[in-house]
């Protein structure tokens, strides 16, 4: 039957174009398209010659003994086939050698699959000592008789090996053009990244979408990246999602994660954070780090899962141990922070400088910021600024603002306010509200800058609008003082009362004052009492002496001397000079406590000594009199002098009294008439009646009836008050 078809490996008669004896395929191409993976079971089954319980054996070895008679005849074809069979062990006892020798065999008649086997066979060093030459030499004879895959490994090891991108663009594009859908795929990726050849996203669009209809799912995967970024085809985030799934569907996980992102942005696709999880899961499930943080991310912040800080960590650790920098970085964070593991400020600290190193700049700024506090490790400001310059030079602006404020301080570094500003010009511009608000701070202070109140509203305003509490106190208080802007109360109001809202304490206190006094909003002495409550609650020390002097008066509260003395303290015992005075007062005279005059003396001290005029003019009286303190006409000159020179109407008189009377001090009549005429021009009516007899008598100053009797009448006026020696205000 000379009409009959006959396979070329093992001669077997062929009814149909696949040998029902060996599973030779005449459709295929063996020589262009080789493959060196094992047929499938449908290739080499052979229904109804043999039981399917007993194919195994019988009809294996049937197959490999009639290849090696036609490859002992010098059959190319099947040496071929047998070195394959020899290379992966499939039907015969895996054996490298054999399959050398075999390719050998086929590949000097000039087989291009042989070839291509034999090239393989010294690139992997298998049956034959490794010879990257020998194998690149053999590859390209392959190539060169129209071997595609061959070409393609050639790019790829050009590629890969020799770094030498133009040869592996050369032989992508041999391979490419005889169709090879890797080939395509990777060649579409060099003009894609410009590498080995001029960047075009439109030949790199052309290649990837040959590759993608051809079924490869990578290709798939850079067409849907092309389609999302609108890279040499009009951006559709539609077809991004249509190839991303043709290319998730077949497995591809770069795919499956860029499927995920999108149904969790809702980006080409209806929003579904539970598509998301799907797909994220299907990548990360193949180890693919980047879904893997993903993955992590949605355990963490319950979205599209239920929440789950274990789960998180475990996703997060499998892809920190992968490299993914961002997952050492939240990996990090969880050790930081005790979420899902113990609380270990050494681990978050470890994996922090994993992923620093990587150079992820959020982890540098991080690793900065423990360095600054001694959190796992020992505190070193300079390490800080080392690690927060990483950071701000790749643009983190959390980490320029951290390095301004290193330079503003001069921690870690030499104090340099110009630098400092220039770091928070840079985050501010980013938008970062910290930086925002520190760069109209020194704006508003001429610090590191020129002063610019104009420039200090503008940084202000733009933090204040994204929220920031203490830019829109600052703006506030702008507005109040009509700095940089057209005073406005009511506009500082608002800014006062947005900061108060979010509980920033100082912003609460001048609210406060604004209803106290009725500026820029309606006067209301409860709204005063209970935004001074607030503050003081927090410690804010002004309230709290403010909310004090509302009890003490029953202003806005009921009248209440204990509760004034209670807020008193709390803000006499911060330092809050009013606060200490008064508490002084309360203890002097017995008020909401019990009369206690070495109190008195002590908290009038406190003050005093923070240049509080009324603390010193009281705190005089105490060493005057000896009370709560031993007698001392000399500490209370001392005191009444502070005070006066800071204009204390009543201290002038007094320290006049003393230099008249010689009191603590030699007798000075031209000092007393200095000190009684500044209480004088005060209105004080003590000091004109003893400036009126100092002129009358000639006492520290020439006689002058008519001055004398112009105090005299001035006093008789009453324009003053009383006031004098032993008296408190």
């Amino acid at each position: 039957m000379s009409g009959q078809r006959r396979c070329p490996i093992c001669s077997e008669t062929l009814r149909s174009g696949l040998c029902p004896a060996c599973g030779y395929d005449v459709s295929r191409d063996y020589a262009r398209w080789p493959t060196l993976q094992p047929l499938p079971d449908r290739l080499r089954t052979v229904p109804g010659r043999v039981p399917e319980e007993t194919w195994g054996i019988r009809v294996e070895q049937s197959v490999i003994d009639r290849y090696r008679k036609a490859a002992e005849q010098g059959r190319a074809s099947a040496q071929c086939e047998l070195a394959r069979r020899y290379y992966q062990g499939d039907g015969v006892e895996q054996d490298a050698q054999q399959a050398v020798k075999w390719y050998r065999k086929a590949a000097e008649q000039g087989y291009p699959m042989a070839e291509y086997g034999l090239g393989l066979c010294y690139v992997e060093g298998r049956g034959v000592e490794q010879d990257f030459e020998q194998g690149l030499k053999w590859w390209q004879r392959a190539a060169e008789e129209g071997s595609a895959e061959a070409s393609f490994r050639l790019g790829f090891h050009y590629f890969y090996i020799k770094r030498d991108e133009e040869q592996a663009v050369r032989w992508y594009r041999k391979a490419a053009e005889q169709g090879h859908a890797g080939a395509q795929s990777r060649l579409g990726k060099c003009y894609y990244d410009g590498t080995g050849v001029a960047r075009d996203y439109r030949q790199a669009v052309r290649w990837y979408r040959k590759a993608a209809r051809q079924g490869n799912a990578n290709a798939q995967n850079y067409l849907g990246i092309c389609y999302f970024r609108g890279n040499g085809v009009e951006q559709s985030y539609a077809q991004a999602v249509r190839w991303y799934r043709k290319a998730a569907e077949l497995g591809q996980t770069g795919a499956q994660c860029n499927l995920g992102v999108c149904y969790f942005n809702g980006t080409g696709v209806e929003k579904d954070y539970v598509q998301a999880v799907y797909w994220y899961q299907k990548a990360a499930e193949q180890g693919e780090p980047e879904s893997q943080n993903h993955l992590g991310n949605c355990y963490a912040g319950g979205i599209g899962v239920a929440r789950d800080d274990s789960q998180a960590v475990q996703w997060y650790r499998k892809a920190a141990e992968q490299g993914s920098d961002c997952a050492q970085y939240n990996l990090g964070s969880c050790y930081f922070n005790g979420l899902g593991v113990a609380q270990d400020y050494v681990q978050a600290v470890e994996w922090y400088r994993r992923a620093a190193q990587r150079g992820n700049a959020v982890a540098q700024n991080r690793l900065g910021y423990c360095y600054a506090n001694g959190l796992g490790v020992a505190q070193d400001d300079a390490k800080a600024v080392i690690w927060y310059r990483k950071a701000a030079d790749r643009g983190e602006p959390a980490a320029q603002q951290n390095l301004g404020l290193c330079y503003f301080n001069g921690t870690g570094v030499a104090q340099d306010r110009s630098q400092a500003v220039h770091w928070f010009q840079k985050a501010a511009q980013q938008g970062e509200m910290n930086a925002q608000h520190n760069l109209g701070f020194c704006y508003l202070n001429g610090a590191g800058v020129e002063l610019d109140y104009v420039q200090a509203v503008k940084w202000f305003r733009k933090a204040a609008e994204q929220g920031y509490a203490a830019s829109q106190f600052d703006l506030g208080l702008c507005y109040f003082h009509g700095a940089g802007v057209v005073q406005d109360m009511r506009q500082a109001v608002q800014w006062y009362r947005k900061a108060a809202e979010q509980g920033e304490p100082t912003a609460q206190y001048h609210l406060g004052n604004c209803y106290l006094e009725g500026t820029g909003v309606r006067q209301d002495d409860g709204q005063a009492a209970l935004w001074y409550r607030k503050a003081a609650n927090q410690g804010q020390a002004g309230a709290q002496y403010s909310l004090g002097r509302c009890y003490f008066n029953g202003t806005g509260v009921g009248r209440d001397e204990r509760q004034a003395v209670t807020w008193y303290r709390e803000a006499a015992k911060q330092g809050e000079p009013d606060a200490q005075c008064d508490l002084g007062r309360c203890y002097f005279d017995g008020t909401g406590v019990e009369r206690d005059y070495g109190q008195a003396a002590q908290w009038y001290r406190k003050a005093a000594e923070q240049g509080h005029a009324g603390a010193q003019y009281s705190l005089g009286n105490c060493y005057f009199n000896g009370v709560g303190v031993g007698q001392d006409g000399a500490q209370a000159v001392q005191w009444y002098r502070k005070a006066a020179e800071q204009g204390n109407v009543n201290a002038q008189y007094d320290l006049g009294e003393c230099c008249y009377y010689g009191h603590g001090m030699k007798q000075d009549y031209e000092q007393a008439v200095l000190w009684y005429r500044e209480a004088a021009e005060q209105g004080s009516g003590a000091a004109m009646e003893m400036l009126s007899r100092c002129y009358r008598l000639g006492l520290g100053v020439r006689r002058n009836l008519v001055q004398s009797a112009m105090w005299q009448l001035r006093a008789k006026r009453g324009q003053s008050g009383e006031s004098g020696a032993g008296k408190r205000p």
